[in-house]
């Protein structure tokens, strides 16, 4: 009961702690956030969740490489621990194996109040083929690390859920982040070559 109790605690703390600064500043990318102000905002209110200010528009546009095959960002979602616990694996190894394959990568980022359609406005902002946001994902009562990777290729407003292609529980209880690299970067190839 005591397990339970606690296992529970952490998804609940997982949801609504912030990704701290430290964070962010070790994986050496800058960082934007969405509409909402806080995370009460990103639950209540998912719309804002997708939306971005003119001026964050302008900012991503202004500092990120346009016109790449694709480009990848990495956003808190539901789960704020999964972003220290798996980009620092996840995200060198993804680029290491798509730039192997000749796939040019645009600038990483870090979205606040991340919800998976920013990529809708994303994608284009950069003009990228195909747009990857690796993002937490809604914690269960075995880890409260768990990521996600959800790719559109053409990402644009008007897209619907189903042009999504996913790889779930991302994690170390999960599929570990380095293989987890290596079956997205075998999924993207495909998706650029089919599509």
């Amino acid at each position: 009961y005591l397990d339970y109790r606690g296992a529970q605690a952490r998804a609940n703390d997982a949801v609504l702690m912030e990704v701290p600064q430290e964070v962010v500043e070790k994986l050496g990318v800058f960082e934007v956030r969405t509409k909402c102000s806080n995370k009460y905002e990103m639950i209540t209110r998912p719309d804002w969740g997708r939306l971005f200010e003119e001026e964050t528009k302008e900012f991503i546009s202004s500092h990120c490489v346009h016109n790449v095959d694709v480009q990848i960002y990495f956003g808190d979602g539901l789960s704020s621990p999964c972003i220290g616990a798996n980009i620092p694996d996840l995200y060198p190894a993804l680029r290491a194996g798509l730039e192997a394959e000749n796939i040019s990568v645009g600038t990483p980022f870090f979205v606040r109040y991340c919800r998976v359609n920013t990529a809708r406005t994303i994608g284009p902002l950069v003009n990228a083929k195909l747009t990857c946001v690796l993002i937490g994902e809604r914690p269960g009562l075995i880890t409260n690390e768990s990521m996600s990777a959800y790719m559109a290729v053409n990402a644009r407003p008007e897209m619907s859920e189903s042009d999504y292609k996913v790889v779930s529980n991302i994690s170390r209880v999960g599929m570990p982040p380095i293989e987890a690299a290596a079956y997205i970067v075998e999924l993207i190839v495909d998706l650029l070559k089919n599509n």
